[in-house]
């Protein structure tokens, strides 16, 4: 199998392991512990587990959990399953008891590859019938696949109700790789640094699939660390690596700095799961002196569907960029595309789609338009095909009957130096049916006050868009891939 930038990859999962391994090289390397894996190792090891799970009766896309953190357990365990034709099912560490169950459960998994800090809360809310993984002496031929078999299950965050169970096909999964491999322009030569949950989409499509498709390698460590983070960067000898808004505001905000050795190697940072702010990409790059590449992912395309080009001279700041290896368009609530420059909905198309909604033929259908997928984002696209994010359908803040978009609240508390994180919400109000407030985390050496932010939000948007309180808070509630939840500031902060 060979990394073509015009086709979307043919063929599995499994061929495309049994491809990188006959070729040779580093698939991962773990800063933290000095490990290395490389391919041929790693497939050896599917092969033989892969022949275990087959043997155990465990049928092709059946469910196998897999409930690790970053690590070389967690990755000889996410690849076993993707090679043996298994629907891989990447627990949320970072979910409550209650999703972690449902998720067990609605799988219908029988078998869990499960880290050992995890095994207390395995047992405390799995479903009877799954077990742990036990290895035993038998083999069996494996299963026989083709590209449209499930091969991934995930599970969105579930803000608004139920977890949905989001399903890949190989096909698609492999073509998350694939886009990032295009947009980036990734070779054999690359390393990423794989500091983002890979049981989030952004961490194991971008870092690890990219890495597979394009025949690069990736440097993984457990978790994001501000004060660790150039130094690890360095030691794991990368070139590029994909984070999130806070990891970058944080970055921004630390004391540490990328040697210049690691400068001079670093070709791109990469940034998604939600929109960065203006003014923190900015300063970031004046700082550091490192170009970020904007994008846009979801767990439904397989991460990324809208990205910068890599050439900065095409950026657009405050851009997700455009649609590259699949197709974008905004439309109305009709399902119709709305003319140039009018906001509406961003839907997508393409070979990094899902399959569905896992037993949910209903949400599955509410989901798309046509072939179109639904993205739940808003957002209005220029001339040139680049998207600009405005929302999110159900974040609108509705003040009076005037939709306000809580990012551009964001984008001006973000104008204050001090500030690390913020986030406005809605907060329900008997005059207007509901009124703005925000939240925020300061650096540690601040003295900005409630009243400050207000005044600069009053002198930029006007009182009517501006937030009636500010909430100053040591950290604001955050998703697996470090993306602030803004939905659950109501209930963190007034219970309900």
């Amino acid at each position: 199998m060979r990394f073509d930038t015009t086709t979307p990859p043919q063929g599995t999962l499994r061929d495309w392991i049994d491809a990188r391994a006959e070729r040779g090289g580093t698939a991962f390397v773990f800063p933290e512990t000095e490990q290395t894996l490389n391919w041929a190792d790693l497939r050896d090891h599917c092969a033989m587990v892969a022949a275990d799970l087959t043997a155990q009766g465990i049928v092709k896309g059946e469910s196998i959990v897999v409930m690790h953190p970053n690590g070389y357990d967690g990755v000889k365990a996410l690849f076993a399953a993707l090679y043996g034709g298994f629907r891989v099912t990447m627990l949320n560490l970072a979910a409550g008891p209650d999703a972690l169950g449902y998720a067990m459960d609605h799988s219908a998994a029988w078998v869990a590859f499960v880290h050992e800090t995890q095994l207390d809360v395995f047992h405390q809310v799995k479903p009877e019938r799954l077990k742990l993984y036990t290895p035993t002496d038998q083999r069996k031929n494996l299963h026989p696949l083709s590209s449209d078999d499930d091969a991934l299950l995930m599970y969105t965050s579930g803000t608004t109700g139920r977890p949905k169970g989001v399903v890949h096909t190989q096909s698609s999964l492999l073509a998350g790789g694939w886009t990032v491999s295009v947009a980036h322009e990734l070779t054999e030569q690359d390393r990423g640094m794989g500091v983002l949950p890979f049981y989030h989409i952004n961490g194991l499509c971008v870092s690890v699939m990219g890495s597979l498709v394009s025949g690069g390698s990736l440097a993984m460590v457990s978790r994001f660390s501000a004060s660790k983070f150039w130094q690890q960067a360095a030691d794991g000898g990368i070139t590029w690596f994909s984070a999130v808004p806070t990891i970058i505001s944080h970055l921004l905000h630390g004391a540490a700095e990328p040697s210049a050795d690691l400068k001079s190697r670093l070709r791109f940072v990469r940034s998604a799961s939600s929109a960065l702010a203006v003014e923190t990409q900015r300063a970031f790059q004046d700082r550091f002196g490192l170009g970020i590449v904007e994008s846009l992912g979801l767990t439904e395309t397989a991460a990324q569907c809208l990205v910068n080009p890599l050439d900065p001279r095409l950026h657009k700041i405050g851009s997700a960029g455009k649609a590259i290896s699949n197709q974008a368009r905004i439309a109305d609530g009709n399902g119709i595309e709305c003319a140039c420059g009018v906001e509406g909905e961003i839907q997508i198309q393409g070979p990094n789609v899902m399959k569905e909604y896992l037993r949910n033929p209903d949400a599955t259908a509410a989901t798309f338009h046509d072939d179109w997928l639904r993205t739940g984002d808003l957002g209005r696209m220029d001339e040139d095909g680049y998207v600009f994010v405005t929302g999110r359908l159900k974040e609108l803040i509705i003040k009076g009957g005037e939709n306000i978009a809580p990012r551009e609240i964001d984008e001006v508390l973000y104008e204050h130096p001090d500030v690390v994180e913020a986030a406005a919400f809605a907060r329900p109000c008997a005059q207007y049916g509901e009124r703005v407030e925000a939240a925020v985390r300061l650096n540690e050496t601040s003295n900005a006050t409630p009243e400050q932010l207000r005044a600069l939000c009053e002198a930029k948007l006007g009182i009517f868009k501006s937030p009636e309180k500010v909430h100053i808070l040591p950290e604001l509630p955050k998703g697996a891939s470090g993306k602030i939840q803004r939905l659950y500031l109501n209930k963190m902060l007034y219970g309900s």
